[in-house]
């Protein structure tokens, strides 16, 4: 899976995620750090990668609508530290069929998964 972390996410799970086998790259890799929202979806649209983020801005499924888009991760935990965003991430993408979540709008918490696909 293709792959793209938005810049708040730990530097070291990039390749945590290139360990298990799915080609990660990061905003922050790519010199986009400070950029708007809108900048970051474009680089990861325009490189068929499967978006990575804490941004409530795309949690909007008007805005993103399932099916129209290489996918969307959107972690909301309750304590955000970089070792439990890195945790949970590498959790899910070894013990969930990440490779569905193809332009799907996935929200993770700590404890759940809601999966919304253009199927809903």
């Amino acid at each position: 899976m293709r792959i793209k972390l938005d810049e708040k996410l730990p530097v070291t799970l990039a390749q945590r995620l290139i360990h298990l086998g799915h080609e990660a790259d990061t905003a922050r890799d790519e010199g986009l750090c400070g950029r708007d929202d809108a900048t970051i979806w474009e680089a990861a649209q325009r490189e068929g990668r499967f978006l990575v983020t804490q941004d409530l801005d795309f949690s909007d499924i008007r805005r993103f609508l399932p099916g129209t888009h290489c996918g969307i991760l959107l972690l909301r935990l309750q304590m955000p530290g970089l070792t439990a965003l890195e945790t949970r991430v590498v959790g899910l993408f070894e013990s969930e069929d990440v490779r569905s979540w193809s332009g799907c709008l996935v929200i993770a918490t700590d404890r759940k998964l809601r999966i919304r696909s253009s199927r809903e």
